[in-house]
């Protein structure tokens, strides 16, 4: 049987235990550790991605995923799971932020970490470790925590076999099961007692099984100490998850995997981060290859592997019983055979390649028409008008055409959600048509509440949606074409100037209008969940239009939040939202004073890190107490001498308060930037600057100074386990 199929095939009745095999002529075992398929040890043994490499270097011999970095310690094809020995990430001041999950595979698996059954463990003194997306464009938060260490040396490190608390070693559930990580620390500075030389200041990031954490976290400190495990790294457990293929299972049994035995089915993935399944095989059953038992089943012909049996037929031109040796026999049709092939072999050709065809194109047809009822079916559920859903609808060969079928020359930009392309309707409309790079129902929700959000809005600062696509897995949407990039280019080019003071003032008074307009003028208040300046769109004339709503969540308006998974991006992130789980329309002013503050100082909250590992907002508080905003401030904003700039940079601490009960709301937002552009507008050829700003206290892009651990807590948006 063919390699595809090994894994699928019936299987013979063995107990009660659902146990599959590896393939003929494969290694079965390495060492002490069973190698069931998919995974095998070499060519041929394996499905795609699921290749193993046994080390009989080692006493007994060690088994290590394909490129011979990460060890395997235990393959389950009940749960689905693996068991690998995760080595450890190092940090200190020299070597900076580190990944996790290199050699597990691409972003489309076929490996994940398991979700729920990890958690991050740091180990290391004043270190906040923040435990990130690992995809590229993404800076999600997936976990986080933070330690400190202790006055005496006695006690740097007080870890207990069940959990740690915080006094040189932390650690923090991982809920979100992803490909690989960004792992993102930060130092708080000198400030707790120097320990003996003998201690290792630098911080060791983990990520551990839960298992094996719950009974061995008084070890973490030897573990770090002692260099143990794998090209001398430290490492512990850590769980994987393996799917077949990155789809899912299609409903009531209907369409195409890889489970093709009746005595197999297919099981999808639990997992919320990503999509995939495995094929099991069902109880009692167990699939063995008579055709590689010879010895057992004789045949003196051609042996085919079948579900639960075989087949043993003579050669062509021969008959008789294959089973029997010497019994078959020519049939003396070979020359008429051989006279007819000549004319009937074309033939025969021309109809396997037209025949193949129309499968394909009645396959697609079939397909289009499944993601179009599924994903109809989300929409119309959603959406109370039902027109809306008819008229918003475009199909996929209207897309194909408007983008030269998704041609590289038509790619705007890349981001964690998905690709951006720009198009041409039949009616000459440019649009731009964001098409999901996964295919997780994670994915498909998101697409598909950016569509009702953006149904019901009609604002001249919110991009307007023209309609979706159903016909793919994860829907497509299409925008109105906005050509002038983001604020956040702008904000960052390698020029010294950028945008104008007054044309920071209009787009940040116009982004605070559609806030304030989705929080306050709809039955439901609209949370956007992901405000900052790269979804901030610019048009020709620089007018601002808000998007990207795959993140927004509706809240009734007689409730004051609501609970939900944390979701946005890191830097821009409201702590309260982070610390509570707690959503209100407070997180998106949070997110908006952020914006603010890049606007004054164009510094990218995600990547800016003065010498002190000091975020900008917590810098940027400081500095406000210490009123010595001009430190920061972008050097455009002082010699173009805007009284306002004081007052705006005001808002943006009173957005940033930790509490959001003290923060304002986007209408009075909306109101002060208002005030101030006319005020601007009033005063525009008189006044003088009321920052008083020298020479000396304009920022060179490199402020040092020391804080206490109080004072980073204090005035930082992260905040610890």
């Amino acid at each position: 049987m063919t390699l595809h199929s090994v894994i699928v095939v019936a299987l013979l009745l063995q107990g009660t235990t659902a146990l599959c095999s590896s393939l003929p002529r494969c290694a079965s075992s390495c060492g002490e550790i069973e190698i069931p398929f998919p995974f095998g040890v070499g060519a041929g043994c394996h499905l795609p991605g699921f290749s193993v490499v046994c080390d009989r270097s080692y006493r007994p011999p060690k088994l290590f995923l394909g490129d011979g970095t990460v060890e395997v310690l235990e393959i389950s094809l009940t749960n689905s799971t693996a068991v690998i020995n995760s080595a450890a990430v190092r940090y200190d001041p020299a070597t900076g932020d580190g990944a996790w999950g290199r050699g597990l595979g691409g972003a489309d698996g076929p490996y994940y970490l398991a979700e729920r059954r990890n958690r991050l463990v740091v180990v290391g003194c004043d270190q906040q470790v923040v435990l990130q997306d690992g995809r590229n464009g993404s800076h999600d938060v997936v976990a986080a925590c933070t330690t400190v260490c202790a006055p005496s040396d006695d006690r740097l490190y007080k870890a207990s076999d069940e959990e740690c608390v915080g006094v040189g070693c932390c650690e923090s559930a991982i809920y979100a099961g992803l490909a690989s990580y960004h792992i993102r620390v930060s130092s708080f500075g000198s400030t707790s007692p120097a320990p003996s030389s003998s201690v290792n200041r630098s911080a060791l990031v983990f990520i551990a099984d839960n298992v094996w954490f719950d009974g061995n976290a008084s070890k973490l400190l030897g573990t770090w100490q002692s260099g143990d495990g794998a090209r001398g790294k430290p490492v512990v457990p850590a769980v994987l998850d393996w799917v077949i293929s990155t789809s899912r299972c299609p409903a009531h049994g209907s369409g195409d995997t890889a489970c093709r035995s009746s005595s197999s089915f297919c099981r999808s993935s639990t997992s919320a981060s990503h999509g995939g399944y495995s094929c099991q095989c069902q109880d009692g059953y167990q699939d063995i290859d008579e055709c590689a038992l010879p010895e057992e089943y004789p045949c003196y012909g051609e042996c085919t592997n079948r579900p639960g049996t075989f087949s043993c037929l003579c050669p062509g031109g021969t008959q008789g019983d294959a089973r029997t040796k010497g019994s078959c026999e020519p049939t003396g049709l070979l020359l008429a055979i051989g006279d007819g092939c000549g004319l009937a072999v074309p033939s025969l050709f021309v109809f396997i390649l037209t025949m193949a065809y129309i499968l394909k194109v009645r396959k697609s047809k079939k397909l289009k028409a499944l993601f179009f009822r599924q994903n109809r079916g989300l929409l119309l559920q959603q959406l109370v008008d039902r027109v809306i859903a008819e008229r918003m609808t475009f199909s996929l060969a209207v897309l194909e055409k408007a983008t030269n079928h998704f041609d590289e020359t038509r790619k705007l930009g890349s981001g964690g959600h998905g690709t951006v392309y720009r198009g041409i309707l039949s009616n000459g409309r440019a649009v731009a048509i964001k098409r999901s790079k996964a295919t997780i129902q994670k994915e498909i929700d998101d697409f598909i509440n950016e569509v009702v959000i953006l149904s019901q809005i009609n604002h001249r600062n919110v991009v307007r949606l023209y309609g979706c696509c159903l016909e793919t897995r994860v829907p497509m949407l299409v925008y109105e074409f906005i050509s002038n990039g983001t604020l956040c280019d702008h904000l960052h080019v390698q020029d010294p100037r950028s945008l104008s003071w007054v044309e920071r003032l209009r787009i940040a008074l116009e982004a605070a209008s559609a806030l304030a307009y989705l929080h306050s003028s709809a039955s439901v208040s609209i949370v956007h969940r992901d405000v900052k300046s790269a979804n901030i769109l610019l048009d020709d004339r620089l007018t601002a239009k808000v998007s990207d709503f795959g993140a927004s969540r509706g809240i009734p308006i007689d409730q004051e939040g609501i609970a939900t998974a944390i979701q946005g991006t890191f830097g821009y992130l409201d702590p309260e939202y982070y610390q509570t789980g707690r959503l209100s329309d407070k997180s998106d002013v949070y997110s908006f004073g952020v914006v603010l503050v890049e606007m004054l100082t164009r510094q990218k909250p995600t990547v800016f890190s003065s010498s002190d590992n000091v975020s900008l907002i917590a810098l940027f508080n400081l500095l406000m107490l210490q009123d010595k905003l001009c430190e920061i401030l972008d050097p455009q904003v002082i010699s173009e001498g805007m009284e306002e700039a004081k007052e705006f940079a005001e808002l943006a601490s009173t957005c940033l308060s930790l509490k959001g009960e003290q923060r304002p709301t986007m209408r009075q937002v909306e109101t002060r930037l208002e005030r101030l552009l006319r005020y601007n507008r009033e005063n525009e050829h008189g006044g003088s600057v009321e920052l008083y700003c020298t020479p000396s206290q304009v920022s060179n892009g490199n402020t040092s100074r020391q804080y206490s651990v109080e004072q980073e807590f204090l005035l930082s948006a992260s905040l610890s386990r």
